[in-house]
């Protein structure tokens, strides 16, 4: 297995990936060339890590934040998935380390990240990698018509 920054010419193996993805959470998916346009035009400063062996079978989305504590900057881990076939062999756990990595490399003082409080495998595999659960904090998500109503677009 090999881990490595993400590649235009991967496009369309991560497209897939995220189709995946998308049926695991058993949320809305995109049509293919939506995805596509998405991972080819996404926002500057975003970044994707993919782990891969004949195909790319895992994928870490994230980007720089600042500030955070000690007015340090960090990582924003958004998405962390690995194939279903691939599950159970370390990968994500492979991805994650690579991740740090690169945070202690560009002299970043953390990683955030959520997760959903139901999934207790989930959890249970971010507390083994060390991950302090932070339960004063709440996620909020603004999206949608609130979105628009809030930007006086509604």
């Amino acid at each position: 297995m090999n881990i490595r920054f993400f590649q235009p010419a991967d496009a369309e193996e991560l497209a897939c990936l995220f189709e995946e993805m998308q049926a695991y959470y058993g949320v809305f998916c995109p049509p293919r060339q939506a995805i596509l346009s998405g991972i080819l035009n996404r926002p500057p400063q975003t970044e994707f890590l993919v782990a891969e062996t004949d195909r790319i079978i895992a994928a870490a989305a994230f980007a720089a934040i600042y500030p955070g504590p000690g007015l340090q900057p960090g990582f924003f881990l958004k998405e962390l998935y690995v194939a279903g076939s691939e599950r159970g062999r370390d990968i994500g756990a492979a991805l994650m380390k690579r991740l740090a990595g690169l945070a202690v490399e560009r002299g970043f003082g953390r990683i955030d990240w959520t997760a959903a409080r139901a999934n207790e495998r989930l959890l249970k595999f971010y507390d083994e990698l060390g991950g302090d659960r932070k339960e004063d904090r709440i996620f909020y998500r603004l999206e949608g018509p609130k979105l628009k109503a809030l930007a006086g677009l509604e």
